[in-house]
């Protein structure tokens, strides 16, 4: 059973936003992948009038035993760095959502 873990992040600055992005490009993503995650993303979310800055990392894990292992061995680390990067007084607010994926088709 693939699992998909999303970290939704909202913001009130674009460059808080920005800066958020380029960490995740510069080595957070690849950690999480060496964490045991099989894909990541970034995805800019369509802005509405409530959230117009954001954003999500979105992952996926081959099963719930390596997503576990990962929140356990890896997750603690990475979280604590990426609070002390994005804390609120900045503007950042995380939210994180866990699933099962049910049906997933590739072209």
């Amino acid at each position: 059973m693939t699992i998909a873990y999303t970290v939704t992040a909202d913001f009130d600055s674009l460059d808080v936003a920005s800066e958020w992005v380029r960490w995740l490009q510069d080595g957070h993503l690849a950690e999480v992948l060496q964490g045991g995650a099989s894909h990541a993303a970034i995805v800019r979310v369509e802005p509405t009038q409530a959230n117009p800055l954001r954003f999500e990392a979105r992952y996926r894990f081959p099963s719930m035993q390596v997503f576990q292992r990962y929140e356990k061995e890896f997750a603690p680390k990475l979280r604590a760095e990426g609070l002390a990067k994005f804390p609120a007084s900045r503007g950042a607010r995380m939210t994180r959502s866990l699933g099962e994926v049910l049906t997933e088709l590739k072209a």
